[in-house]
């Protein structure tokens, strides 16, 4: 995400320069848009091995999966934000066609420039989402996938898989598959830099 900060937007404002940008998306932060930037090989890698995975599940439970295109409204914390999977159970999610609003899981691939703001303000404002039960956050410089799910006295638990285990579990869509799954034909970020 670039750090430099725009003229004060309205969120119909933002929707509406958003559609019109082109090939630049951009997150909003109460009232401030930031660009963002393009993604390694292991981030798209890992998105595309997700969204693979989970399809034929979150389908079954009648469910609808979206990437890193559709932006999730956090309305609470004034805040569009476009996580790069997420899924939406909720039929009021059927009513607008720009943003949606009920996600009950989400899913963001770290990158170096972002982590830090994935694992702190971005996961406090994506709190404010009621039908939020499960967070996940994929690394892509080892094989370590961590979930933070909404307990049921609201507190979030954290759970990390790493070898040698290799069953993942996301209780929010009942999906259970493997790492290695996930983590195939990608090339970890630290190997990059050796």
């Amino acid at each position: 995400m670039s750090t430099q900060p725009s003229p004060q937007l309205s969120p119909e404002d933002y929707l509406q320069r958003e559609t019109q940008s082109g090939v630049v998306k951009h997150e909003y932060i109460n009232g401030q848009i930031y660009a963002m930037a393009g993604a390694s090989d292991a981030h798209v890698t890992l998105a595309l091995n997700l969204a693979t995975l989970l399809r034929p599940t979150v389908r079954q439970r009648g469910c609808r999966l979206y990437i890193s295109d559709m932006k999730v409204r956090l309305e609470q914390r004034n805040c569009f934000y476009y996580p790069d999977l997420f899924v939406t159970c909720d039929p009021r999610d059927r009513q607008t066609s720009l943003y949606k609003s009920f996600p009950c899981l989400v899913i963001e691939v770290l990158s170096p420039s972002t982590e830090a703001f994935d694992r702190g303000d971005k996961f406090l404002d994506y709190q404010s989402l009621e039908t939020l039960e499960e967070y996940v956050l994929v690394n892509t410089r080892q094989q370590r996938l961590e979930t933070f799910r909404r307990s049921t006295s609201g507190l979030w638990v954290w759970q990390a898989y790493s070898p040698p285990q290799n069953s993942v579990e996301l209780k929010s869509i009942a999906w259970q598959g493997h790492l290695s799954d996930i983590y195939q034909d990608v090339t970890l970020e630290e190997e990059l830099r050796s």
